[in-house]
């Protein structure tokens, strides 16, 4: 008899995923251009920065991770958890952490930088799956099941809270309570929880005046356009711009240091005045299909772990992709967080892509 095939992943889901990296590399060639070339004397540095620092160790961790069982990431979770911990902690101390548009969230080595709060969503995510399956329906119990759960959550939070970096914890925050309800904790529980995360946010507007400014400019971005309402109403008006088919690729006039963050968390806004309606309709359209074809992975995993591990992957690319547009679209507060798969970050994309390996993997056990 010979031997039998190995399986295949899910080359659906990947295909989506490429075809989104793809469009983000095209995207910040014209978007990065400007802040290139005043920067760096080369309007493509960026590109090739995010194509050496996030794409190509991206698309290796990715391949490394379709070839290892993902029985294998269950059990080195813990290790994983420990080590993104450490690293939160390290990155905490002066002279180690560097400080970066007021949150010290980041180490740098020369031209190299890295950010473990990135790693915090991969690797807390995939220990909390491997907890849940363990646990059962014991996160059911108040008691035995859920309180440790939101244990495991707070001691996360707290080092991201440090920091301190508010849109990475909501990010955290609301993949885990999405994970807990797939796993089965009561509503109830879950309903309290996410009070309870309210007032804790009301409590870090409170403390720092620059995070109730950005509330406001999201109620009101009309009363100080020049100040805290700037960012926002410059994201409008590039949206507003583009019309149904753009003003052409590379000839947004935003990026001309109008609008802030044009290579971050403001990309959207530069391919909607650059591309469109319809082509910014069919960036979210493939965004929906990715998520959609992750749960449709998930719903035919092998076992728990795996399943719990996929929701998880996909709240955290959901919920980040829908709190960037919402924001640049006026409908939710600024929070600073990239565009997942598309905005200039190393660490960030670099960490995507080995959660997408991983997905991959469970994809070639799939039901």
């Amino acid at each position: 008899m010979g031997k039998s095939a190995t399986p295949a992943p899910d080359y659906v889901f990947l295909g989506l995923v490429g075809a989104l990296v793809l469009f983000g590399v095209i995207a910040l060639a014209s978007a990065s251009s400007v802040i290139s070339f005043e920067k760096f004397g080369s309007s493509f540095y960026l590109v090739r920065h995010q194509l050496l620092s996030g794409i190509l160790p991206g698309i290796i961790l990715c391949l490394i991770a379709l070839r290892i069982s993902y029985n294998t990431w269950k059990r080195i979770t813990p290790w994983l958890l420990l080590g993104t911990l450490f690293l939160l902690l390290l990155v905490l101390i002066p002279g180690i952490g560097v400080k970066l548009g007021g949150s010290r969230s980041w180490f740098s080595l020369g031209p190299i930088s890295f950010q473990p709060s990135e790693l915090a969503k991969f690797s807390f995510l995939l220990y909390l799956a491997a907890w849940c399956e363990s646990k059962g329906m014991m996160l059911r119990d108040l008691k035995r099941g859920f309180i440790p759960f939101l244990g495991l959550a707070a001691s996360v939070a707290l080092l991201i809270v440090l920091q301190p970096d508010v849109g990475t914890l909501c990010i955290i925050g609301a993949s885990v309570l999405l994970l807990g309800f797939a796993a089965g904790a009561r509503l109830p529980h879950l309903g309290s929880a996410i009070l309870v995360g309210i007032l804790l946010l009301a409590l870090l507007v409170k403390i720092a005046p620059y995070r109730g400014a950005r509330l406001t400019a999201f109620i009101h971005p009309e009363l100080d356009p020049q100040g805290v309402g700037y960012h926002i109403n410059q994201a409008l008006l590039a949206v507003g711009s583009g019309g149904m088919f753009g003003v052409g690729f590379g000839n947004s006039r935003q990026k001309f240091r109008y609008l802030p963050e044009v290579t971050g968390d403001s990309i959207f806004p530069i391919i909607a005045e650059e591309m469109g309606f319809l082509v910014t309709a069919g960036l979210i359209v493939l965004i929906v299909a990715i998520i959609w074809r992750m749960f449709s992975i998930a719903s035919r995993a092998p076992d728990a772990f795996s399943r719990y591990a996929i929701i998880g992957f996909a709240s955290w690319f959901g919920v980040q992709a829908l709190v960037n547009i919402g924001a640049m679209l006026g409908v939710m507060p600024l929070t600073g967080l990239p565009l997942p798969f598309v905005s200039y970050g190393g660490t960030a994309l670099a960490v995507e892509l080995l959660a997408v390996g991983v997905v991959g993997s469970i994809s070639k056990h799939a039901k």
